[in-house]
C-alpha cells in the first residue's frame, strides 16, 4: 500500500531541530493530510486522528472541549456535556426544590431540551424550575400545617418532572429527527414553550392560591372549598398565575424561541388548558373509578391540552392572518 502524504509535525520539532539534548517534552504525532489520505482512509478515521493529537496536547485538547460546548446546531455530545458543567454548579439550587432521583430525571431533560433548542430552551426550562420552586417554598410551613404542602418539603420527584415536561420531551424529540418535515420544527418549539407556559401557571396558580387565597372556589360549582381542594380556584392564584404565563413567554420570545404573536398564543392556550385542569380536577381526579387520575397524570393531560392548542391556533389563526 502506498502512502500519499505522511507528515511529522510539532512546533517543539522545529524548535529543537530533533536536538538530542532538548528538554521539550515533544509530542510525536502523524498527521493523514486531509487531501492526500491513505487509499481507504475513512473521515472518521481522521477524526480519530485528531482525537489523538487533541489528547497529546492540553491545548488542543481544551480548545476541541470549548469547541464541543459551543457547537451549533446542538450535538448529544455538546448537549451531554453542557449539562454536566450546568448541573454540577447549579446542584445547590437542584437540591432544593428536586430529589436525587428527580434530579436525574431532569438531567436527561435538560439533555433532551438542550440537543432539540439549543441553549435558548435549556434557559426556559431553568426558569420554569427556578420560579416555580420559589413560588413552592411560599409559606410552605403554612401550608404543611394545612395539608396541601408538596411532600418532601416541596422536592418534587422524577413522577412531577415527567409529568411537567412529557409534552415538552415529545415535542423535543419530533423536533430533533424532523417529524413532520423541516418546516414543522417551528410548529414543534411553539408546543415546547407552550406546554412549560401552562405547567407554570399552573403551578404558581396553585401555590400562590394555598398561600394567599383568601377564598378558593369548586371552578365547576363555585362553592366555596378549603384551600388545596382538588378543582378549586382563587383569585390570587389565578391572577399570579397568569402572570407567571406571560413572564415565561416573554422570556422565550425575547430568546427567539417564538414571536410576539405565538408568545400570545402560548399564554391563551395556558389558560384555556389550566381551566379544563381544574374541571378535571373537580370532576374525575381520584374519584371512584378514577383512582389512577392522579396529580401527574392530570399534570400531562393539562400541558399537553395547552401544547395542542398553542399550535392548532399557530395553524388556523396566525396563518390566516398572515403573521
Amino acid at each position: 500500500m502506498a502512502v500519499s502524504a505522511l507528515t511529522f509535525s510539532s512546533p517543539a520539532l522545529r524548535q529543537s531541530q530533533f536536538h538530542p539534548s532538548s528538554s521539550k517534552n515533544v509530542a510525536y504525532t502523524i498527521e493523514f493530510s486531509t487531501a492526500l489520505r491513505l487509499p481507504g482512509c475513512s473521515h472518521s478515521r481522521a477524526s480519530n486522528m485528531t482525537s489523538l493529537r487533541a489528547m497529546t496536547n492540553p491545548e488542543m485538547g481544551f480548545r476541541a472541549v470549548l469547541d464541543l460546548l459551543q457547537a451549533s446546531p446542538p450535538t448529544w455530545e455538546s448537549s451531554l456535556l453542557n449539562n454536566v458543567l450546568i448541573f454540577l454548579v447549579g446542584s445547590p439550587i437542584l437540591f432544593t426544590g428536586l430529589s436525587l432521583p428527580g434530579i436525574a430525571s431532569a438531567f436527561l431533560l435538560g439533555t433532551l431540551t438542550w440537543r432539540a433548542f439549543g441553549p435558548a430552551g435549556f434557559m426556559l426550562v431553568a426558569a420554569y424550575f427556578v420560579i416555580g420552586t420559589a413560588v413552592t417554598k411560599l409559606k410552605i410551613a403554612q401550608k404543611e400545617a394545612l395539608g396541601v404542602a408538596e411532600k418532601r418539603k416541596g422536592r418534587r420527584g422524577p413522577g412531577s418532572v415527567i409529568g411537567s415536561s412529557a409534552a415538552g420531551s415529545v415535542c423535543a424529540l419530533c423536533a430533533i429527527y424532523g417529524i413532520g418535515g423541516p418546516l414543522s420544527v417551528g410548529l414543534w418549539q411553539l408546543g415546547f414553550v407552550a406546554s412549560f407556559c401552562t405547567k407554570l401557571s399552573d403551578t404558581v396558580s396553585s401555590e400562590i392560591g394555598k398561600a394567599f387565597g383568601k377564598t378558593t372556589y369548586l371552578v365547576t360549582t363555585f362553592k366555596v372549598v378549603p384551600r388545596g381542594t382538588e378543582g378549586a380556584v382563587s383569585v390570587e392564584g389565578t391572577v399570579a398565575g397568569l402572570l407567571a404565563s406571560v413572564l415565561l413567554a416573554a422570556v422565550a420570545c425575547l430568546m427567539g424561541e417564538v414571536n410576539a404573536p405565538e408568545a400570545v398564543l402560548c399564554v391563551l392556550a395556558s389558560q384555556i388548558a389550566n381551566l379544563g385542569e381544574s374541571i378535571i380536577g373537580a370532576s374525575f381526579q381520584e374519584k371512584e373509578g378514577f383512582r389512577w387520575l392522579n396529580n401527574d397524570v392530570v399534570n400531562v393531560i393539562n400541558i399537553t391540552i395547552g401544547s395542542i392548542l398553542a399550535v392548532l391556533m399557530q395553524q388556523f389563526i396566525l396563518r390566516s392572518w398572515q403573521f
